[in-house]
Parts: C-alpha cells; sequence; structure tokens
C-alpha cells in the first residue's frame, strides 16, 4: 500500500508499507476534476514536484496539512496512492 507522508518541511512523498502494519492515516474523499488530478506513476508529477498548479495538488496539500493538525503523518489519496 502507498501513503503520503508529511515531512517535518512540509513537503510530502510517497511511501509504501504492508497494509496489514500501516500507520494511522488519513484518507481524502473527493471529486475528480478532468484534467486536474496528480497521478501516480514511475515518473508522476508529484515526485517532479511539477504539479502544484493544479487543482489536485491543491486537495492533496489540504489533506495533508489537515492530516497533519490532526496529528496523523500519513494519508491516502486515491488518485496518487492506488
Amino acid at each position: 500500500m502507498r501513503l503520503l507522508s508529511r515531512g517535518s518541511d512540509g513537503d510530502f512523498e510517497l511511501i509504501s508499507c504492508d497494509p496489514e502494519y500501516a500507520p494511522p492515516y488519513a484518507i481524502l474523499s473527493h471529486t475528480w476534476v478532468e484534467g486536474q488530478e496528480v497521478t501516480y506513476s514511475v515518473n508522476s508529477e508529484l515526485a517532479a514536484g511539477i504539479c502544484k498548479d493544479k487543482a489536485g495538488y491543491i486537495k492533496i496539500r489540504f489533506c495533508v496539512d489537515r492530516a497533519a493538525e490532526d496529528g496523523l503523518q500519513y494519508s491516502w489519496v486515491d488518485t496518487c496512492c492506488i
């Protein structure tokens, strides 16, 4: 399973973990906007940091930041964690 991990600097990265031993995480429930979602791939926009102007990135940033406010370092977002 993949999760977004929020670093102390506020940036995030995709990590892999065994679903049986996954740490507590937030889940983003959202609607998709055609052409604006940040998806996972080997050469992902997320990893390259070239998606920050997309509406999908803004949703992910909100989820990760909100999870951090609630004491969670990890988040799961379908568009980039599946």
